[in-house]
């Protein structure tokens, strides 16, 4: 339905004066007097060549009275599908959800918030704007509307549920209260009478991972069922240069009717604890993004093995380690020769005694640099004289001779029970069961580091297990056998959790709230409602029984956190969540975030008035004569084609804008992704450009090089892919007169972590067959001095996603240095193109709002190599738009000295 309005509507009233116009425009010209005279019967038959009219046509007073009729209806201001300016004259109260669900769609969300503030404003209502993520005051801050509106951008989704707890104790009297909905389930919705706003984009989420029999499981989530849908679920970890990118992808197929399908993804171990998070592709919201934690980043542990180790599975030393580890880690087995070139976490010595000169070499080696070596007491150990008279450097103490048995030489008369752990212990907290016992061990020598190095402990004081660093690894004994053969330790779910709290193994998927007890996690990254990390700063720790079944909020915010020896994440869904639509109370009316766009009729009335009065004009010169019939026909032919003259600014045949700015575009390559990427960067690069230089692009484009004209484009950013298409014969023609034009082409492979421009990786590969048949000058790797890179600044690097050197342009001719010159008179043209594999676009790529919208590198370190990038992408805007003005320095001299003769 098409609603009218007008901002002026006492203007109306002028048309009741409408027949009073058109009374007096019929009196001009005024009508003759009749006069009788007897003469006039001599002029009977003569015929005049010019007649007037004695009355003004009806035809052309209706003109007039429309002309007018249009300028009254164009002042009294009408507007078509005016916005609703609220319902009440009181305060404006507006209640945000603000949480991740409402990411979504924050820019919409926002606007339309800043459009009811704006009405509020223009009626002098006070206003004031509640998230509910947020701690709600005592009382409701109210302020001017206008004021509100300068405090909206500091509003943000944050990734936890709004509370609700203290609306209903709001004083809400007299006020209009709009609700913006973030669209979810949840009690307490009925605490205050609004009228509410909520989002129609689809709302996904996705529940934690779990590795299970092999591979990852995880489940996404959508509201209110629907249609068949498919949705990409995509691994990000750090790629070979540190940068995160994808390591794998998976769909999530939802059937029919379904708010859930199960995704399951295979990677190999390398890939699988590099996984820091998934997320649902395209979709930009905390609870579409599940962090990853040691319960997916399954450690790798070896198993030494002995040719003579005993044949029966109970009385193996290993044998309880491997049902121990096997749920929770990847367990491999042999000889050092084959465990330590695989590069295991950590390395299980079950009562081996000696190892040879090499051996011991090797695993030294291989501890200092992060190694975790587990050894196991046993028979053998305790007849060797293995680190007897001197410390050796792959024990963490001296030993004893002999060991401590019950009814032996050093024994006590029964089992010993273990002591409670210290808080120094990385074991405090557990709860040491009653039927945990120890019959015999080896005995370490006291040493004036044996009390610092001891982590267990018997209920005597004797050390149970001990401890020492080397290099950035350590050493850890236990001082009892891995089997039954010693202790009951082996047997018991203590055992587990001992191996878990020296990060041997990873979290398993239930925590314990007794195992957590005690414990210290830290904050490391945190999630913002967009779903993107940030480094968790000075954010206090919280203790580990907090996080067992956690539910993010104020003060616990959703993010990984790092205990001892481990890390958690605690992300915005569960792993039983679930999403439902919300459920609003009858009679409650819900409205959509889009409104009604306003289009205001008074330009058109106007201009429509302006045409009528126009024809007026013609139509009274031609009524007295003073205008011949065809010059008026002409005059309003060339009338009504002006507003058809824009559209002739058109390319029809191709249907290709042609532009009045400048202008930056990309190839589109056919890949969505990679097409928005090139097109977030571009905008990127434009907002720097505008913000530091006197150049102004207007939007970036993409440009299908079948149809589009190239010629009114300075620059072409081209991303290779991998499967791009052959551009047609036609297509190569345009191309060779856009670059012999003086138009540049930027090739990116956007592969410098695999290779770059010659190398044969699949983008190069495929760059060789798109650049053939264009007309390509030879080319060089770019130059210290070249124009380029000093075109605006002065700059030694070119990095974009990735940073890598290797650029190359227009190679120079052979020339010889200028006395005086600061640099090479290189390139005296632009060159026609640019080749790197930097990903120049995924650096300079930002958001609606001007964020960065992919990571490069990490921390500070990351944020100055895109700072470098887009330094790089404005100097190369300005030598495509300036060429060589820089190498025209050296003329400088010359030129002042012949002004000054």
């Amino acid at each position: 339905m098409t609603d009218l309005a007008f901002t002026t509507p006492l203007l109306l009233l002028a048309l009741v004066l409408l027949p009073i116009l058109w009374w007096l425009l019929r009196a001009v010209p005024p009508a003759p007097i009749r006069r009788r005279f007897p003469g006039i019967v001599l002029l009977l038959g003569l015929k005049d060549d010019e007649s007037q009219t004695a009355t003004t046509p009806w035809w052309l007073l209706l003109l007039r009275t429309l002309a007018l009729a249009a300028v009254i209806l164009g002042f009294s201001g009408p507007i078509l599908n005016p916005r609703a300016l609220g319902t009440g004259t009181g305060p404006l109260l507006i209640v945000m959800d603000a949480s991740w669900a409402s990411a979504r769609d924050w820019p919409a969300r926002m606007e339309r918030v800043e459009s009811l503030l704006r009405d509020a404003a223009r009626a002098g209502r006070l206003a004031a704007v509640l998230p509910l993520t947020e701690d709600l005051p005592d009382d409701i801050p109210w302020q001017s509307a206008a004021a509100w509106v300068e405090r909206l951008p500091s509003i943000l989704p944050q990734a936890r549920a709004p509370d609700y707890d203290g609306l209903s104790a709001l004083d809400v009297d007299g006020a209009e209260v709009v609700w913006v909905s973030d669209g979810l389930d949840r009690p307490g919705r009925d605490a205050l009478s609004a009228r509410v706003l909520e989002g129609s984009r689809p709302i996904l989420g996705l529940t934690p991972a779990r590795y299970v029999d092999g591979v990852i499981e995880l489940r996404a989530l959508r509201v209110g069922g629907g249609p068949e849908q498919a949705v990409e679920i995509a691994a990000i970890g750090p790629g070979p240069n540190g940068g995160l990118t994808q390591l794998g992808n998976a769909p999530a197929i939802f059937e029919a009717g379904a708010d859930a399908a199960e995704v399951t993804l295979s990677l190999p171990p390398e890939l699988r604890n590099r996984v820091q998070r998934f997320e649902v592709v395209g979709e930009r919201s905390a609870g579409a993004v599940s962090l990853t934690d040691d319960s997916l980043a399954r450690r790798e542990v070896a198993l030494l093995t002995r040719a003579e180790d005993e044949a029966q599975d109970l009385l193996s030393p290993l044998f309880y380690l491997r049902n121990a580890l096997a749920p929770t880690a990847d367990l491999i087995e042999g000889d050092l020769a084959t465990l330590l070139p695989a590069g295991p976490d950590v390395l299980v010595m079950a009562d081996v005694a000696r190892l040879s000169p090499g051996e011991t070499a090797d695993v030294i080696a291989w501890v200092e640099s992060g190694g975790l070596l587990l050894r196991f007491a046993g028979p053998r150990l305790a007849a060797s004289d293995l680190s007897r008279d001197e410390e050796d450097a792959l024990m963490p103490v001296r030993l004893r001779s002999g060991g401590r048995t019950v009814g032996g030489t050093l024994s006590w008369g029964e089992p010993k029970a273990l002591r409670p752990f210290d808080e120094a212990s990385p074991f405090f907290g557990l709860p040491v069961p009653d039927e945990v016992s120890v019959t015999s061990q080896i005995v370490a020598q006291p040493d004036p580091t044996l009390a610092e190095r001891t982590i267990a402990a018997l209920a005597d004081g004797t050390p149970l297990m001990t401890r020492k660093a080397l290099g950035q690894g350590q050493v850890v004994l236990v001082h009892v056998t891995a089997n039954a053969e010693w202790s009951t330790l082996p047997l018991s779910g203590l055992f587990v959790q001992m191996l878990e709290r020296l990060a041997i193994s990873t979290r398993p998927a239930a925590m314990d709230p007794e195992a957590m007890a005690g414990t210290t996690w830290v904050p490391r990254m945190v999630l913002d409602g967009f779903g993107t990390t940030r480094d968790a700063g000075t954010l206090a720790g919280v203790p580990g029984e907090d996080l067992v079944e956690a539910v993010p909020s104020r003060a616990l915010p959703a993010g990984l956190y790092e205990g001892p020896g481990q890390s958690l994440a605690l992300n915005v869904l569960g792993p039983d969540a679930t999403l439902a639509a919300a459920d609003w109370p009858t009679g409650t009316v819900v409205e959509g975030l889009e409104g009604s766009e306003e289009t205001d009729l008074m330009p058109y009335l106007l201009a429509f008035a302006l045409g009528l009065l126009t024809l007026d004009v013609l139509a009274s010169l031609w009524l007295g004569g003073r205008l011949r019939r065809g010059v008026s026909t002409a005059a309003l032919t060339v009338l009504l084609a002006l507003p058809l003259a824009p559209g002739q600014a058109r390319a029809q045949d191709q249907g290709f804008e042609v532009p009045t700015e400048v202008s930056l575009a990309y190839v589109e390559t056919g890949d969505a992704r990679i097409d928005e990427i090139s097109e977030a960067g571009l905008l990127g690069l434009s907002l720097v450009l505008t913000q530091r230089t006197s150049i102004e692009p207007s939007a970036p484009r993409g440009v299908n090089l079948e149809t589009d004209e190239l010629a009114f484009l300075p620059l072409l950013y081209w991303p290779v892919t991998e499967r791009q298409p052959i551009p047609s014969d036609e297509a190569y023609a345009r191309l060779n007169r856009y670059l012999r034009g003086g138009g540049m082409i930027v090739f990116d492979t956007r592969d410098a972590d695999l290779g770059g421009f010659g190398s044969s990786s699949p983008a190069s590969q495929r760059l060789r067959d798109l650049a053939a048949p264009l007309d390509i000058p030879p080319l060089e790797p770019l130059p210290a001095d070249h124009v380029m890179t000093r075109a605006f600044y002065l700059l030694q690097d070119f990095p974009g996603r990735y940073n890598s050197r290797e650029v190359w342009v227009e190679a120079s001719p052979e020339v010889e240095a200028v006395e005086g010159m600061p640099f090479r008179n290189l390139n005296d043209g632009v060159t026609p193109v640019v080749i790197g594999a930097n990903d120049w676009a995924a650096a300079w790529a930002v958001d609606a709002q001007g964020r960065a919208l992919l990571p490069v590198g990490r921390g500070f370190a990351g944020e100055q190599q895109r700072e470098i990038s887009y330094r790089f992408g404005v100097n190369l805007v300005m030598h495509v738009l300036s060429g060589n003005y820089k190498s025209d320095q050296v003329h400088v001299p010359a030129l002042l000295d012949r002004l000054g003769n």
